[in-house]
């Protein structure tokens, strides 16, 4: 069949035009706006390398479907690419099920990614955190150790959401735990296993008051900010708390809630991480919330906003909305 050169030169038109109209869009896009990405994501990791934003998040299904974890980067905190399947469980032999809160770092041109999976109830269960490694923030990444990393309950803390935090000594920590307690370990150099303190204790507990899930730590002006989630998970009373301690150790007395939902917005706003704009006193918290029109628990979407504090250094309460964030390059 020969198409008419006219009908060609139409159709090579409508492609120019709807490409020139897609810049323009993207051009036009102020704010990031929440959820910053389409689908349903909750508890993300978000993190800096080679000057580009990254998001990891859980993929907020039915546990037997949480079986891979995707990625986000950006260069500006607005425009978003995907990368998907950066993990799943047939590079994780014994993950079968419930990849949740990924924790993301950088070691010696390495990138490691630390997960919960399989959702153990007891340790007559295989799972717990797992931990692999990939040459790129996108991986993909494969399993370390071919066994968990961490994979008894521990001080009554399930071992999930897990959160990795680089000391300014060096020293990597993870904390972790679910079902309201909370232990921070000291990981090897080489992220192939935890060794214990100088006082010979493994497992520190760390626990605050209402402590619930989703442990974040981050230093400022020389103080240790930490962060948990608390309520339930599928509720719309889940928030996040923090507190300031003097070392990773705490003690940490809870401060209060600088997270939570806002009924006119969202509800169910928590699980999240934070980002300081290197070498800047600029930080944002990105949080998974679920929209008004939600019912469904894992109907979870990823979102992002300003987070500021005061002369003090108490965290203000944060204004969830619905523009989001304006670009910020990392210069």
């Amino acid at each position: 069949m020969i198409i008419p050169k006219k009908l060609v030169l139409l159709a090579a038109l409508g492609v120019a035009l709807t490409t020139s109209a897609n810049k323009a869009l993207a051009q036009e896009k102020k704010t990031s706006g929440n959820p910053i990405v389409e689908g349903w994501y909750a508890d993300p990791e978000a993190k800096i390398f080679n000057k580009q934003y990254w998001v990891y998040p859980t993929y907020s299904a039915k546990y037997n479907e949480q079986v891979f974890m995707d990625a986000f980067s950006s260069p500006d905190l607005v425009n978003w690419t995907k990368h998907p399947h950066i993990i799943d469980t047939a590079a994780v032999k014994w993950a079968k099920r419930a990849m949740w809160a990924p924790a993301v770092t950088e070691k010696d041109g390495k990138y490691y990614i630390f997960f919960g999976a399989n959702d153990i109830q007891n340790n007559n269960e295989v799972g717990g955190i797992g931990v692999a490694v990939g040459d790129k923030p996108e991986g993909p990444f494969k399993d370390l150790l071919g066994k968990p990393l961490i994979g008894q309950i521990i001080n009554k803390a399930q071992p999930i959401d897990q959160f990795v935090f680089k000391d300014d000594d060096g020293q990597y920590y993870m904390i972790y735990g679910g079902w309201g307690q909370c232990n921070i370990v000291r990981l090897k150099n080489d992220f192939t296993g935890i060794e214990p303190f100088k006082d010979g204790e493994t497992y520190k507990l760390i626990t605050p008051k209402d402590y619930v899930e989703g442990p974040v730590m981050f230093k400022r002006k020389g103080k240790y900010y930490f962060m948990w989630s608390e309520g339930g998970w599928t509720g719309p009373d889940y928030r996040v708390a923090y507190a300031i301690g003097d070392s990773p150790f705490g003690p940490f007395n809870r401060i209060g809630t600088i997270l939570k939902q806002d009924a006119s917005i969202a509800t169910g706003a928590g699980h999240h991480s934070v980002i300081q704009v290197p070498g800047k006193d600029e930080w944002y918290i990105v949080y998974h919330r679920r929209p008004l029109t939600e019912t469904d628990g894992n109907h979870r979407v990823t979102c992002i906003d300003k987070m500021y504090f005061d002369k003090d250094g108490k965290i203000l309460p944060v204004k969830i909305t619905n523009e989001g964030v304006t670009a910020r390059k990392i210069k």
